[in-house]
């Protein structure tokens, strides 16, 4: 059905490296929500007005607020969706970030208030009816549900889209209150004991812990959380895989929405060799991240001296150094100035946040360790903060 849904609808639907394909199933996806969550909160609201159950009512002010939510997807797509103008000259992307916290949000605003009415029904419990009608309602919605689960995240997936694994999240949270709904009300009838209170409370509670966690998944590109520590990796060795290559470092990775990555690094090419044609790998580099996977990257040349041995020693024994004082240390542009009384190493450290040094004492350990070395060392660090994580 999906797969039908997108042929339909959606022109070219298989290309989602395409900006205007991924925002039309977007849109389709938003505006199926829309035309199912009415509908189911229609449905329920005469189930629940019949049967006198706050816990059907319940789930149908929880499908209002579905409809709601798709709603804002649709419009957040839309406006991600507009082409960089000069005064956002990186698109507009990140309102689909914006959309999925407002839907997160908004799953945790119902989560609190069916939470509230679960309690005053606990407390002043009331009989609720029995019907038939009621039970095939509420089945026949979640056997929907589940397909809106299953639609949503299929598009999510297929587009890579946080607003959309969030709405299919949230379906799953509906086939789970609905599927307590209808046991409540079966459960209730045989045994006599009120469960309707009782089963909307745990309802609650469990929408809004997944509510809750959905506002963090959303907020962290926002707030410009590290890349996954695979695609840091991928673009590390893409990069070494190219002729000349010797190491790279100081890789940034800006997120400005999906389908809008930009990327800086820093490229180590022998010294000795010719500019123009390092230079000429480097264009190839930036070319092939853009072409072939949509990533904006900018490449610093750094020039390494490859063919003087002393050099090449000092760096090696250096970088061990470094490294026995923490193995997250690295080093890079390395400098090296002979005087008369002494000799000054200058370099960057790469230092993780979480190995828990101060700058200070990162660097006081490693002159110490250098002067240990040769006492005639002396080392002038730049301390460099990593901007991304890298996986073991």
């Amino acid at each position: 059905m999906t797969e039908l849904l997108l042929k339909f609808f959606v022109k070219d639907y298989e290309n989602t490296d395409n900006p205007q394909v991924r925002t039309a199933c977007g849109k389709l996806a938003g505006k199926v929500g829309i035309v199912c969550n009415v509908f189911l909160c229609a449905v329920k609201l005469i189930a629940g007005l019949v049967s006198g159950s706050v816990s059907i009512m319940a789930d149908a002010v929880n499908n209002l607020s579905d409809a709601s939510s798709s709603l804002i997807s649709l419009f957040g797509f839309k406006l991600a969706g507009k082409p960089a103008d000069a005064e956002h000259p990186y698109g507009h992307a990140r309102y689909e970030y914006l959309s999925g916290l407002v839907v997160s949000i908004l799953i945790c605003v119902i989560g609190i208030e069916l939470l509230r009415s679960c309690i005053e029904k606990i407390i002043t419990p009331e009989k609720v009816i029995f019907g038939a009608v009621s039970v095939i309602i509420l089945a026949a919605s979640i056997l929907l549900k589940l397909w809106m689960m299953v639609f949503a995240g299929k598009i999510g997936r297929r587009i890579k889209s946080k607003t959309l694994m969030a709405t299919s999240a949230d379906s799953r949270n509906d086939v789970i209150s609905t599927s307590a709904v209808l046991l409540g009300v079966i459960i209730s009838h045989f045994t006599g004991i009120n469960f309707d209170g009782y089963i909307g409370f745990a309802v609650a509670l469990f929408i809004l812990y997944s509510g809750f966690g959905l506002v963090r998944d959303t907020l962290d590109p926002i707030l410009g959380k590290a890349p996954d520590p695979e695609f840091v990796n991928h673009i590390q060795d893409k990069i070494l895989s190219y002729p000349g290559v010797l190491g790279t470092h100081d890789l940034l990775v800006h997120d400005y929405g999906p389908g809008r990555m930009f990327a800086s690094v820093h490229v180590e090419m022998a010294a000795e060799e010719d500019v123009i044609a390092s230079h000429d790998v480097l264009d190839n580099i930036e070319r092939d991240f853009y072409e072939n996977e949509n990533l904006h990257m900018v490449v610093h040349y750094d020039p390494i001296v490859t063919k003087d041995d002393s050099v090449k020693d000092t760096r090696k024994w250096l970088a061990e150094t470094v490294k026995s004082i923490h193995p997250a240390l690295s080093i890079h542009d390395l400098r090296i100035v002979p005087g008369t009384t002494h000799t000054n190493l200058i370099f960057d450290c790469v230092v993780p946040r979480e190995i828990g040094m101060s700058h200070r004492e990162v660097k006081e350990k490693i002159a110490a360790k250098v002067k240990e070395k040769d006492p005639t060392y002396f080392c002038v660090i730049t301390i460099d903060l990593s901007y991304v994580s890298i996986s073991d």
